[in-house]
Formats: C-alpha cells, sequence, structure tokens
C-alpha cells in the first residue's frame, strides 16, 4: 500500500468484476477514494448474463459493486458502492452530481462498463456474415459499450474542465492498428473505443486535461478462470493460462497514470499494460512483468481478447 493517491477521486465504471475490479482496488491500493459502479449489488446481481454462466459453468454471478467497495477497504483506500446502469442517462448524470455533492471533486473516470459479456456465446473466430449474433453484439459492443463511455465521459468532463485537470481512462483493447480477425465487431467497438479516447484528448487538451486509452492482455478475469476449470490459486495448472495476466495488472498501470504529475504527455495515446509496466517499474501480483499482448502469439489470442479483456 502506499499513499500516492491519498485525496484523489476516482469513479471506476464496470467495476464489480474483472477489470474494473483490478483497476478499483489499486486505486485503493495507492489510496485513493474510489466510486465503483455496476449494476450489481451482492442483494441483486445483474440478470442479463444468463449465456455466460451457462458457458462458463457457473451457478451465480460472480462479484458485486458491495465486495469491490469492501476490498478497496481492505487494500487501504475508501470504497464507495454506487449502483448505476450505464446505458440510462438519468442514471449516470445522478452519479456525477451525487460524485460533486459529496466530494466536491473528480480526479480520475476509468471507462470500463461493457455489454459485451451478455452476448458472448463461446465463439472466438468467425466470419461476421456466418455469426447469427452479429447484430445483438452490434447493440452489446456500440449501445451498451462504447456509448457507455461517452456518456460517462460527457458527465464527468464539466468537472474536469473547471478543475483544469483530471484523468480520462478508456479501457480498450489494441495491438498497434492490427485486425483481430474472426471477431469483426468486437475489434471495431474497441477500435472505437480507442478513437474516443483521442478525440476527447484533443478536445480536453487545452484544458489541462488528460485522456488516455489503456489495453490490458489476456487477463484471468472470474470468467476466464471458470471457463478453464481453475482458480487464482491454481490457474497455473493450466498451460494454456501461461501467458494470462491478473485484472490487477492493468490496475497498477492505471494507479501509475493516476500518480503521475506529468499524465499529460501521454494524453490522447492507446498504452499497452506491458509497456507501462516497465515504463513505471510495476509487475503483476506474481511479480512478472507480463509483456504487451500480441495477436501473432497464440491462437488463444482470440478468446483471450474477448474473453479477458476489459
Amino acid at each position: 500500500m502506499t499513499n500516492e493517491l491519498s485525496g484523489c477521486v476516482a469513479v471506476v465504471t464496470g467495476a464489480s468484476r474483472g477489470a474494473g475490479r483490478g483497476i478499483a482496488v489499486e486505486l485503493g491500493a495507492a489510496g485513493a477514494t474510489v466510486i465503483v459502479t455496476g449494476r450489481s449489488t451482492r442483494a441483486e446481481p445483474a440478470r442479463s448474463y444468463g449465456p455466460l454462466l451457462a458457458l462458463s459453468k457457473l451457478a451465480a454471478l460472480p462479484g458485486s459493486i458491495d465486495e469491490t467497495a469492501e476490498e478497496v477497504d481492505r487494500a487501504g483506500g475508501r470504497g464507495v458502492a454506487a449502483r448505476c446502469d450505464h446505458t440510462q442517462e438519468t442514471q449516470v448524470q445522478q452519479l456525477f452530481r451525487r460524485v460533486e455533492q459529496d466530494f466536491g471533486r473528480l480526479d480520475v473516470l476509468v471507462n470500463n462498463a461493457w455489454g459485451g459479456h451478455e452476448v458472448f456465446d463461446g465463439v472466438f473466430v468467425a466470419p461476421f456474415w456466418e455469426r447469427s449474433s452479429v447484430m445483438a453484439q452490434w447493440d452489446a459492443f456500440f449501445d451498451r459499450g462504447v456509448r457507455n463511455h461517452l456518456l460517462a465521459s460527457r458527465h464527468a468532463a464539466p468537472m474536469f474542465v473547471r478543475q483544469k485537470k483530471g484523468l480520462i481512462v478508456t479501457t480498450t483493447f489494441w495491438d498497434r492498428d492490427r485486425v483481430l480477425q474472426g471477431n469483426l465487431l468486437y475489434d471495431l467497438a474497441k477500435a472505437a473505443m480507442t478513437r474516443l479516447a483521442r478525440g476527447m484528448a484533443e478536445e480536453l487538451r487545452p484544458h489541462g486535461v488528460a485522456s488516455v486509452a489503456v489495453s490490458p492482455g489476456w487477463m484471468r478475469t472470474e470468467f476466464v478462470l471458470a471457463g478453464h476449470d481453475t482458480d487464482e490459486a491454481h490457474w497455473r495448472e493450466r498451460p494454456a493460462l501461461a501467458r494470462t495476466e491478473s485484472p490487477r495488472y492493468v490496475g497498477r498501470a492505471v494507479a501509475a497514470l493516476a500518480a503521475d504529475a506529468q499524465v499529460m504527455r501521454h494524453t490522447g495515446r492507446v498504452l499497452r499494460v506491458g509497456d507501462l509496466a516497465k515504463a513505471y517499474g510495476f509487475t503483476d501480483i506474481d511479480g512478472r512483468v507480463v509483456p504487451p499482448f500480441e495477436l501473432d502469439d497464440a491462437p488463444a489470442a482470440h478468446g483471450g481478447a474477448e474473453e479477458g479483456a476489459a
């Protein structure tokens, strides 16, 4: 635990599980107050994950904003659970009004809420014309993915502009503009998120506000571990997971950016977590510096990008 982010107020969207949870916890470990948002509470999990639960052979949806907020507390920060459906503009507007009223400031927004898992059918690679779910993917990836990021940024930006300071982080998937063949809609949505981060950077630059896209590799999310019939304590027994990284790895990348007084030098860029680990000197939770994920590395790359990235 450090106090690099003591006094920092951050909002992490889609933080019940996966990358969002890892980011929230690491911001907390650096001393931040983290508003943890999402639809899943301990009392009422999100109800739209039925197909993925069946594929993962899980009886219940893992994670909630309450559990993440508690983990932020245990890490040394302050976690605040705030239920929000990021597809609903009224709820998003109310969220940021609450942040301003309760904390008087906002230092970091992490755009991570993503609807793609709700339509995941277990098919990693297939031409777009053969995918029966291609239009359902469009709705999930864009209306409940890209739109979520724009909506949160729109309501956070006025606070940042007034402060003349702030950081927007958009989680994405990127490998130096290579195309993720066989998963056209996923590739297109992540490219749109990357472009959104760059476009916002240009408009926010005169106000001293940074916007970056951050690309993790193949993460050992709850669903990835379940899909390989293992858990965080035993994943090394699965050779297929050898190149995976924990969701805390991207969390450490975001915490490093948030603590960087010169973060404006990165604005408008797409930053791979493996590269940031070398630049800022952090490791994953097991002490490894996991290199940036590249599409040429393994056939599992497609599965890693679809199921393990944000």
